[in-house]
């Protein structure tokens, strides 16, 4: 097999499973199973969860035993273990190609070392008990990595054999494409606050919150980032005007995500008629008109686990669609490839 397809192939491989992780993380999270191993990386000092009921009260006396919730976090480890071997595969091969330049070593390095940060944050949340920050962190590099292994893909997936679109066409939809990207990172890292302070939650209707347009708030305490140590954050925390103040930031930002997506995909189905760049846009806003909807039936239907689940997932594919645009409207420097 040619070497270029075999990447190829691992990084579609790499993107798929990472699309996995994510949202068996928000699974987890959401499942309150985040602490169902309250060691790392092991469960109650066994590799699996099978047979910890024997030994986990002598080890780990001040720990609920729940077998279901321990099984739901380790195969989030085991998934997310094996993600790390195919990252660590590509930088390998990234290191030993460089001479034909099919993936930039820099690129793969840099994705490795997020993917030892990723774990790192990993062992936190659960020594440090569900800190917001850190699981919050936690969410945002899995989100980086699933964007930089879908850049990956786009940019080794095949030669590229239509000529570069004209700058005075696509500099407008790049760069609405770039703020857009911006913005919706900005709203998956408010996601994720969200849902580490257990602040959905607080605003059970929709349009209105607590009945009105603008409840008891308490901004002071609700970007708050350095929380006491030694304190299980399981429930969050706050109080509700806290949260609440959450939730609205949360919900504006949602605004301010959807004007710009709406702007780049519209504004590249207005200027460029190149069919991979038109394909990305419709599926940005077909992404983006599904995740309005899993949002409010979300509210709607009082917030049950699946919906929450899918909720994370489709800002995952979201992700994936702006990431897709930008690649499609010129963003990348160099193509094919990653160079550096």
């Amino acid at each position: 097999m040619p070497l270029a397809l075999w990447i190829r192939r691992l990084a579609f491989t790499g993107l798929a499973l990472c699309l996995v992780v994510v949202v068996l993380g928000a699974y987890v999270r959401l499942s309150a199973a985040g602490l169902g191993c309250p060691d790392w990386p092991g469960c109650y000092g066994a590799p699996s969860p099978l047979g910890i009921a024997a030994n986990a009260a002598a080890q780990f006396p001040q720990a609920a035993v729940d077998v279901g919730k321990a099984w739901r976090e380790m195969i989030h480890r085991y998934a997310a273990g094996t993600l790390g071997l195919i990252i660590f595969a590509l930088a390998a091969v990234a290191v030993a190609s460089r001479g034909r330049r099919l993936v930039g070593v820099r690129f793969a390095c840099a994705l490795f070392a997020i993917l030892i940060l990723q774990a790192s944050l990993g062992m936190l949340t659960v020594t440090l008990r569900l800190t917001p920050l850190i699981v919050t962190l936690h969410l945002i590099f899995g989100m980086t990595t699933l964007a930089l292994l879908a850049w990956l893909w786009l940019g080794v997936r095949a030669a590229r054999t239509t000529d570069p679109l004209p700058a005075a066409t696509a500099c407008l939809p790049r760069r609405l494409c770039a703020a857009a990207l911006g913005v919706l990172a900005l709203q998956i890292a408010l996601g994720g606050w969200t849902s580490s302070n257990y602040a959905a939650t607080a605003c059970p209707d929709f349009p209105t919150c607590q009945g009105r347009w603008w409840p008891p708030t308490d901004f002071a305490h609700a970007f708050v980032l350095s929380r006491p140590a030694g304190v299980n954050y399981a429930a969050g925390g706050l109080d509700e005007p806290a949260r609440a103040a959450i939730q609205l930031t949360h919900r504006l930002g949602a605004c301010a995500a959807t004007l710009m997506l709406v702007l780049a995909a519209g504004f590249t189905l207005r200027r460029i008629r190149a069919r991979a760049a038109r394909r990305a846009a419709w599926a940005l806003l077909a992404f983006l008109a599904l995740q309005l909807v899993i949002a409010v039936s979300m509210i709607g239907a009082g917030f049950p686990l699946w919906i929450a689940t899918a909720h994370n997932a489709g800002a995952a594919l979201l992700l994936l669609a702006t990431v897709a645009l930008y690649d499609a409207v010129g963003g990348r420097p160099v193509s094919p490839g990653l160079h550096g």
